[in-house]
């Protein structure tokens, strides 16, 4: 039987009387799997250097470079088991597993770079050959990772962990690979007083990795009992944790208490966000210096206007501060609330103006945003407090709008690269950005940002722009 199929086609009078196994033990195979991947990075690490070696300077140096990467790979295989490289989730998502290794490796080449600096040894090897090995051993970890996949899926199928709903007349819920089974079909119940029950109920989480229980509230602590004592990863659904949107869940004396927001970045995460807004806009204003001063010659030669439109939008904290644009509308038909959404043809926008709105050069002065510390190079993007989708305020159609000024707006974000930009007609268009910034704000890491930097520069030109 499929171990990942629904278990009512069980026949009843079967599921009753006997204890079915589920799901066969991935444990093991997992286990093969991390030792597989285990060789395999050893493998591409040192093929990576021996190749460098070799297209650098030939067969005479190989061995002298090999000699350095078994200096880096006691290192690597330190930190790539200390940051879960080899982990249920490094086997789940392959992509994640990738980040982790290169994040290893890199850690590991600029620890042995730096103890050959500290120990002055450095002049033993060649530094363009050290550097040309360990970007092939990145190239070729990368390739190893995607290559294991068929290997784990044939060892492991479709999913890597056995995960079990049980349905003891709870809301229902929808688990991607999950086995779901009815607990009254299958004779299980959350019965502390009945040794037999709980026997049963231990035999149908045998191999089973982790189990969601949806019942209703009256019986959820008698099945939290339960499942503390069932040596399994145990959850309990609660549709209130979803209505408050909690993040995770605590104890403080004899009261139970659910984290509903986790406040700001930490503080090196700040500091290099930070430093990388300072680094990118001041670089951006130096090397864009030219053509901001003719951007702003040609607003000023058009009507004689000023050249900057300043709009107060909503910031971090759901603080207001000011944004600054190049102009793109005519000064007296300029919307400072932002009530109006433009659209194709719209009037108020001049002719320069329409070509810095398509090119996204209107957005330029908001490096000077960035250095001030109201904005980010990267994210939520702000909006004005008038702004509309379709007949409502945008915090009029979804309360969680609110959520996105956690952090600070950006010049460009996550909505933005997706393709969810300029005006919005209706409710769905806020929603799809809405739902891109929530997400965005989720995980935070520095290698995202630079991410959506470089899918930025190819939508900066845009059929949305009006």
């Amino acid at each position: 039987m499929n171990a990942h199929a629904a278990i009512e086609e069980l026949p009843g009078a079967l599921a009753v009387s006997a204890s079915p196994v589920l799901a066969p033990s991935l444990e093991r195979r997992r286990l093969q799997c991390y030792l597989a991947q285990l060789c395999v990075d050893n493998i591409a690490l040192l093929s990576g250097f021996a190749l460098a070696s070799f297209l650098y300077t030939g067969i005479t140096s190989v061995a002298a470079d090999l000699d350095l990467a078994q200096l880096i790979l006691p290192v690597f295989m330190t930190i790539a088991l200390y940051n879960a490289s080899y982990s249920i989730d490094s086997l789940a998502n392959v992509w994640r597993g990738i980040g982790r290794v290169l994040i290893a490796l890199a850690l590991s080449a600029l620890f042995v770079a730096l103890i050959a600096f500290v120990t002055k040894s450095g002049e033993q090897f060649s530094r363009a050959g050290f550097l040309a090995g360990t970007l092939l051993a990145a190239t070729l970890l990368v390739w190893a990772r995607l290559s294991m996949r068929q290997f784990i899926h044939w060892r492991c199928g479709p999913y890597v962990r056995n995960d079990l709903v049980i349905d003891d007349g709870g809301p229902e819920i929808s688990l991607p690979g999950a086995i779901v089974v009815c607990a009254q079909k299958l004779g299980i119940r959350a019965d502390l007083n009945d040794p037999g029950v709980l026997d049963r109920v231990g035999s149908v989480l045998r191999n089973i990795d982790r189990v969601v229980v949806s019942c209703p509230m009256e019986r959820r602590a008698a099945w939290a009992m339960l499942l503390k004592g069932a040596n399994v990863e145990g959850e309990v659904l609660d549709e209130q944790v979803h209505l408050l949107g909690a993040q995770g869940a605590r104890v403080i004396g004899n009261q139970g208490v659910l984290q509903v927001s986790s406040g700001p970045l930490g503080l090196r995460a700040r500091a290099i966000k930070r430093l990388f807004d300072l680094v990118c806009a001041g670089s951006a204003l130096v090397v864009l210096a030219a053509l901001l001063a003719l951007v702003a010659l040609a607003i000023k030669l058009e009507d004689g206007g000023p050249v900057f439109f300043i709009q107060r939008r909503v910031g971090r904290g759901n603080r207001f501060f000011q944004m600054y644009k190049f102009r793109s509308m005519s000064e007296a038909q300029a919307d400072r609330d932002g009530q109006v959404s433009t659209s194709r043809g719209d009037a108020r926008v001049t002719r320069v103006g329409a070509f810095i709105r398509r090119t996204s050069i209107d957005e330029l002065p908001q490096l000077f945003n960035v250095l001030k510390d109201d904005m980010s190079i990267v994210g939520p993007r702000p909006h004005a407090l008038g702004s509309q989708a379709g007949e409502k305020l945008f915090w009029e159609v979804d309360r969680r709008y609110w959520h996105r000024h956690s952090l600070k707006p950006g010049l460009s974000g996550l909505a933005q690269v997706r393709g969810f930009r300029g005006a919005t007609e209706n409710e769905r268009d806020l929603l799809d950005r809405l739902q891109s910034d929530l997400e965005y704000m989720e995980g935070w890491t520095i290698l995202r940002d630079i991410g959506i930097i470089f899918l930025t520069l190819r939508v900066l030109v845009h059929d949305r722009a009006f």
